[in-house]
């Protein structure tokens, strides 16, 4: 009976075992987590901190996970300039572990308002601009169409700028993965 019984500790310990070196992250894995705060290009930072909570594997194998990581390139909107955010992660803490890893986001749900509102206050100053100057000057017609197409294309190309908001989904393929001694 006590073989037996040492028999079921020993192979429940290595089922454990086994099921603990399946939970460990692996390279080429996408994984998905929440954003903790915003990070919008507007004020945005080259090495700013951020953090993922909640993050899951693809396969289900991690879950409740925490990556760290920082603002990698930040590229602020303006006149033909749309606006771009890079981040990557280093760090990735689960039940089974801490690792340094190399996680690049593949995916981020962002938000962009709209340029609708700029455009047509462009469109309507380029048209009283242009008919004023044409009139005045040229003494002819016609002035307000050509500064109502101006300045709605000037207004167009005008980006704005993209916010993450906290509480996003971002979605991190990793590159690289190293287990973390503990100490």
């Amino acid at each position: 009976m006590r073989a037996f019984l040492a028999a079921t500790l020993i192979a429940a310990f290595l089922a454990g075992t086994a099921g603990a070196a399946l939970a460990a992250p692996v390279a080429g894995t996408q994984y998905a987590g929440v954003l903790s705060q915003t990070v919008d290009t507007k004020t945005a930072k080259v090495g700013q901190p951020v953090t993922l909570t909640h993050v899951t594997s693809e396969d289900g194998t991690i879950s409740g996970g925490t990556m760290y990581g920082a603002v990698t390139s930040v590229t602020p909107a303006g006149q033909g300039k749309p606006a771009q955010l890079q981040m990557s992660f280093s760090k990735l803490v689960t039940s089974s572990g801490t690792y340094a890893i190399s996680g690049v986001v593949t995916g981020m749900q962002t938000q962009t308002k709209s340029n609708a509102g700029k455009e047509i206050v462009g469109a309507v100053a380029g048209m009283l601009v242009g008919n004023m100057l044409l009139k005045t000057i040229f003494h002819a017609s016609g002035g307000g169409f050509l500064g109502a197409v101006g300045g709605f294309l000037i207004a167009k190309n005008n980006r704005q700028n993209m916010t993450v908001p906290a509480g996003s989904a971002v979605r991190v393929t990793l590159r690289s993965v190293r287990r973390q001694a503990t100490r």
